[in-house]
């Protein structure tokens, strides 16, 4: 198996990634490395350092987003399974083990990857659930790090190179599992995930109704064939942050309740609330 890591002005970053990805219990055949064309001088130096290291091939391109740089190492590749890995993550040295060995044993997986260890900003462990389609139509399955069937890559279409601004995982993702299969999740943290305000995942989520759209109007069908299951999910989820926010107001009276809304259980908790405060 090959391990596509991309880099793009990360620096240091993405010495660190590569250096977790030759710790691995699993060793893989072939590390590429895809610069998506870093401009600052020490992600430059980095680029070039790692050039010279003889475990590792690096490929260069102009910047044309992540996207791009993933389906260019995974071209490159000539093994059957590859992994993709952000340059300014990690991966824990069984990573490669635990999610090579469950594709292994499961036909049906089409990818596989692992709960995250989120440092930096936050440190807590976040837990994707993986699955199949109708699990990927109301929000992301699965992190960006996983280990991809090739044929699979092929046969879907790859990385959706014109979605620059966020979301091209997810999309890759119901491409993927948009016919059927699935994608697997190992319940461990083996995937070590910076977080900082100016990471592209964050600044997505400045844009998240009009990706979400494009998401709706590229994979139509799929959202249409599990309609109900799409509505259903995204309710219960509405559902949940309502009641999160409704014991925290119940909780501190210094919280304002704010306007009462009708219509989607608004009234019903302002009634809760006023309960539990006395």
């Amino acid at each position: 198996m090959s391990v596509i890591v991309t880099a793009f002005d990360q620096g240091e970053l993405v010495a660190e990634a590569v250096e977790s990805v030759l710790r691995q219990t699993r060793v893989p055949d072939a590390v590429i490395v895809v610069d998506d064309g870093s401009t600052d001088d020490e992600s430059v130096e980095v680029i070039e350092r790692l050039q010279g290291d003889g475990r590792v091939r690096v490929l260069r391109q102009s910047n044309r987003g992540v996207a791009a740089a993933r389906n260019a190492g995974i071209a490159a590749a000539g093994t059957d399974l590859v992994a993709v890995l952000d340059g300014d993550d990690r991966l824990a040295p069984t990573f490669l083990e635990r999610t090579v060995a469950v594709l292994r044993g499961d036909p049906g997986a089409l990818a596989a990857s692992s709960w995250l260890r989120a440092h930096g900003v936050i440190d807590a462990v976040v837990r994707p659930g993986g699955g199949s389609a109708v699990d990927f139509l109301h929000r992301n399955a699965c992190p960006a790090a996983a280990v991809v069937r090739r044929d699979a890559w092929r046969a879907c279409g790859g990385y959706d190179e014109d979605m620059r601004s966020g979301f091209e995982d997810w999309d890759f993702f119901l491409s993927l599992v948009g016919d059927g299969g699935h994608v697997a999740v190992v319940p461990e943290p083996l995937i070590e995930y910076r977080t900082a305000p100016a990471s592209a995942n964050v600044r997505s989520m400045d844009s998240r109704l009009e990706l979400y759209g494009r998401l709706v109007d590229k994979h139509r069908a799929v959202f249409e064939r599990h309609l109900r299951e799409v509505l259903l999910a995204l309710e219960a989820r509405a559902m949940d942050a309502a009641g999160r926010w409704e014991d925290l107001v119940a909780a501190d009276r210094s919280l304002p309740v704010g306007d009462v809304t009708y219509g989607d259980g608004g009234m019903a908790a302002a009634v809760r609330i006023a309960v539990r405060r006395g």
